[in-house]
């Protein structure tokens, strides 16, 4: 780690930068986090030192581009909640379509998360970028940064989004929600929101 200065790259710079195969830090309203086009999401599990079957998160501007991603079984349970809580802290975990992005998600799972992030300056880029992989920016196994300039210290080779400042996070992770059959929902992970009637 170093004391590097963050590298503050607007949305539609830094969404070239991820179409070439760049990974980012972003803001968001729960945590900071790491991006990168899904084709590219090995490059996030080696710079976090993440083991391999920990899922990363699909990302996107849009529930009609994340629920592509899911089978048609659940997406009408998955519609209501997406109506009620995106953008925002909750992330759902549903079971996935073969053909789609959850062979580089989560290899050899069966299942994708998603989420739309409540913060604008994200939402720019998700909409100039397309979906990206994401999770938060940090080493694996070490505490949650909680700014850009911690992101920075710790990533120091890669850019981040503009402008700066950040908005500050809530520092809460998002919760996370497992689809287990019509209207069925477990609770994977209590977060900053826990819907009413799901547990």
């Amino acid at each position: 780690m170093t004391d590097a200065m963050p590298r503050f790259t607007d949305a539609n710079a830094l969404a070239a930068q991820l179409r070439d195969g760049q990974v980012a830090a972003i803001p968001t309203d729960t945590l900071p986090g790491l991006a990168c086009r899904p084709e590219q999401a090995d490059k996030i599990w080696s710079l976090k030192r993440r083991p391999a079957d920990k899922p990363l998160i699909l990302m996107a501007a849009t529930a009609a581009e994340l629920l592509a991603e899911a089978q048609s079984v659940c997406r009408q349970d998955a519609q209501q909640l997406a109506i009620n809580h995106w953008p925002g802290a909750i992330t759902l975990v549903l079971p996935a379509l073969a053909s789609g992005m959850l062979r580089y998600l989560n290899p050899g799972g069966s299942t994708v998360g998603l989420r739309i992030p409540h913060c604008a300056m994200t939402l720019e880029l998700l909409a100039a970028s397309g979906p990206l992989a994401t999770s938060s920016a940090n080493l694996s196994g070490e505490p949650s940064t909680q700014s850009a300039e911690e992101v920075a210290r710790i990533f120091p080779t890669i850019p981040l989004l503009g402008p700066s400042p950040w908005p500050r996070p809530s520092g809460l992770a998002s919760t996370v929600l497992k689809w287990h059959g019509p209207g069925q929902w477990r609770i994977l992970r209590a977060g900053a929101v826990i819907p009413p009637g799901v547990g």
